[in-house]
Formats: structure tokens, C-alpha cells, sequence
């Protein structure tokens, strides 16, 4: 029933993903953030981490992959009440599965950090993530992966274009917009506290996403191998783009915009990964590196949006232009797996529009939703005192540097 090399995989694959969160994500976004604030991200990446997980085996699973209907699953596996020791999914035990999921269901809520860090509520964070999770990811991940309607009209989404980076990068640019820009934004906010701590965590990123997107495949063959080469490939790719542009721009190519690139070009091939070739991978990275880079300064500079961390310029619009690239980088003349019989690529773009229309306007409503409750219950932002000596100090009562 079970084949070991693909539960071997998979297995490796769940503590890639988990690593790409904790530490990898967490310290990309801490290094980024102004030093008094840096235990106050590390903190909010390791709660959720643990929230996530909890809601994720209580509820999260069983709506998201049971049978139900179009819209969400049922609640007939809460707790995991409904799998057996020996359940399978596929050639690997359900119990691996469910776990290589649940760290999808971690890191999707914890990119939203990057949209508010150094000016939310520790409460706010533990409470919007809960229900971010619940109302905006399982039910997307339901539509494109469950067996839901999307799924049923042919979206192709490999690894979490549309399902972790559109949801993700959109629900960021709505609560950045409503919590408002940090104090003296953008003259005066300070430049990352250290930069080197950024690239060790794009490092781990890059690494862990090896796993989020080959061990997507659910097995150790053709497929994965594939999906492992273009990750790679368009990260490369995208990360010369934005060192490039950079360069030219400024007269000196930083880390920061290095590695910075490189999350794009991950985020761009994550829902292709699995349907496209070599050349596919470069593609990405070459549209996912220019186009990222032009969202970032047209988010902050030109609409003067505080999206602190760049998740919707990196992480949305990355994942909805790869899903939108699918439809022409999956075709066989492209070293692609080719589309389903009678499909053309503009029958399957109108598809993949659809797809991120929907998820895109389903984000930004329960988002706005969830951000009403939170406030009302917790309230959203911090004091002006407390943004201006630190969370880390004001909210945890710990400093991440003790000199």
C-alpha cells in the first residue's frame, strides 16, 4: 500500500516546509525589521507556527480535504478522529500527508507578518491569524486542492500560487492599508537592522522550498525532480533580475535586493513548478524578478502603502503571475506537461484569471471581516509610545540585544 521512497520523501519534505517558517522565515523578517522589533516578529512567526498547527489538526484538515461540498469539506475528521493508523492517501500514509499540509497551513498566515510588523497588538496577531486561517485558507485551499469548484473548472496550481501567495499577499495589502502606515513612514523608518540575518533566512527559504514545491508531487519521481530543477532555476534567474535592475538604478547591487529577488523568483514558480520545464523555470524568474520589482516601488513609493515587508508585491503578485505563466510554460512545445485534451492556453488562462479573481476578492472581503472582529475584541494597533521604544520591550518585555 505504502511505497517507502515516497513516504521517505514526503516525510523530508514536511520538515523542509516547517524549516522555511521556523527558522527561515522568521529571521528573514526579523533581520529586515528595525532592531527593537526583532524578538517581536521571531515571536509572531513562532506563535502562529504553534496556533496554526493546533487549529490546522482540530479543524483546518478536515474541512479542507474531506469530502463535502463544492465550497468546503465537512467536519467528519475533526481531530483526526476519522484516520485510521494504516489510512493512505495516495502511496503515503494519510498521517504524512496531513502533516506535510499542516506546514502550509503554518507558513501561509505567517507571510501576512511582513505586512504589519512594529505596529500591531500581539492579541490582534494570535486572533486575526486564527481566523485568517480558518475563514481564507482552508476554504481556498478546498476550492483548488480539496476537490472543490475550482479545482472541478481546471485551475492548475501545483504548489500554492493561488492558494498560499495570492491569499496571503492580498490579505497583507488589505490590513497594512487598515493599520496604516508606521510612524514617519517612509522618510525617516530605518534601514534593515542586519542584513545578513535576511540572507541566512532567504537561504533557508530557498532551501526549505525544495520541499514546498517538489515534495508537492507527493512522491519521489520525475515529477519532483522537475519541480526541484525550475524552483531553482527561476530563484537564480530572479535574483540576477533584481541585482541587475538595482545596479543600474543605484550604481551598487545590495544583499538585500539580492535575496529579495530571490524570494520572488521562488514565489513566481511555486504553482508552475510542477507543470513546466527548464525553460519554464528561467521564464519565471526573468517576469517574476521585473515585475515584483516594479510592484514594490509602485505599492510604496507611488501609492504610499506600508506593506513593511513587500508580501503583496513579492508574495501575491509573484503567485498570481506564475499562475497566469502556467498557461502558456505548460505546453509540451515548452517542455511542459501539456494541458488537459481540447484545452487551449487562452481557454486556460481565462481559467487561471478566475481562479485568482475569486480567491482575490474572497481574500479581501473575510479579510476585511476578520479585521473588524479583531479590532473589537482586541484591538489592532499599539500605542504610539509602544511603536516608538519597540515591541520587543513594550509587548514582551525582552530585548534582542543586550549590550
Amino acid at each position: 500500500m505504502f511505497d517507502s521512497g515516497d513516504t521517505a520523501w514526503i516525510l523530508t519534505s514536511t520538515a523542509l516546509v516547517l524549516l522555511m517558517t521556523m527558522p527561515g522565515l522568521a529571521l528573514f523578517y526579523a533581520g529586515l525589521v528595525r532592531s527593537r522589533n526583532i524578538l517581536s516578529v521571531l515571536m509572531h512567526c513562532s506563535a502562529i507556527c504553534c496556533v496554526s498547527s493546533v487549529l490546522w489538526f482540530a479543524l483546518g484538515y478536515s474541512l479542507a480535504f474531506t469530502e463535502g461540498g463544492a465550497y468546503i469539506g465537512s467536519l467528519s475528521n475533526i481531530f483526526l478522529l476519522d484516520m485510521a493508523r494504516d489510512a493512505a492517501t495516495g502511496t503515503i500514509p494519510e498521517s504524512v500527508f496531513f502533516s506535510f499540509q499542516m506546514t502550509f497551513a503554518v507558513i501561509t498566515p505567517a507571510l501576512i507578518v511582513g505586512a504589519y510588523v512594529e505596529r500591531i497588538k500581539f492579541g490582534a496577531v494570535l486572533l486575526f491569524s486564527s481566523l485568517w486561517l480558518l475563514l481564507v485558507y482552508v476554504p481556498v485551499c478546498h476550492w483548488v486542492w480539496g476537490g472543490g469548484w475550482l479545482a472541478d473548472m481546471g485551475v492548475m496550481d501545483f504548489a500554492g500560487g493561488i492558494v498560499v501567495h495570492v491569499t496571503a499577499g492580498i490579505s497583507a495589502l488589505v490590513i497594512a492599508i487598515v493599520l496604516g502606515n508606521r510612524s514617519k513612514f517612509p522618510d525617516q523608518i530605518s534601514p534593515p537592522h542586519a542584513p545578513w540575518m535576511v540572507m541566512v533566512g532567504a537561504a533557508m527559504l530557498w532551501i526549505g522550498w525544495f520541499g514546498f514545491n517538489a515534495g508537492s508531487a507527493l512522491s519521489a519521481g520525475s515529477d519532483a525532480g522537475m519541480a526541484m530543477l525550475v524552483t531553482h532555476l527561476s530563484a537564480a534567474t530572479a535574483s540576477l533580475v533584481w541585482l541587475t535592475i538595482e545596479w543600474i538604478r543605484f550604481g551598487k547591487p545590495s544583499l538585500i535586493g539580492l535575496v529579495t529577488g530571490t524570494i520572488a523568483g521562488l514565489a513566481t514558480v511555486t504553482p508552475a513548478s510542477g507543470f513546466i520545464g527548464p525553460i519554464g523555470g528561467l521564464i519565471c524568474g526573468l517576469v517574476g524578478g521585473g515585475v515584483c520589482y516594479y510592484c514594490v516601488d509602485l505599492i510604496k513609493v507611488r501609492f504610499n502603502i506600508d506593506d513593511s515587508l513587500d508580501v503583496f508585491a513579492v508574495h501575491g503578485v509573484g503567485g498570481a503571475t506564475g499562475t497566469l505563466l502556467i498557461a502558456f510554460l505548460a505546453l509540451e512545445s515548452m517542455s511542459g506537461v501539456g494541458l488537459e485534451e481540447g484545452v487551449s492556453s487562452i481557454s486556460q488562462l481565462k481559467t487561471q484569471i478566475i481562479g485568482i479573481g475569486s480567491v482575490l476578492v474572497w481574500s479581501i472581503a473575510v479579510t476585511l471581516a476578520i479585521i473588524y472582529i479583531t479590532r473589537r475584541l482586541v484591538g489592532l494597533r499599539v500605542e504610539s509610545e509602544d511603536e516608538l521604544e519597540g515591541l520587543d520591550y513594550k509587548a514582551h518585555g525582552e530585548t534582542g540585544y543586550n549590550l
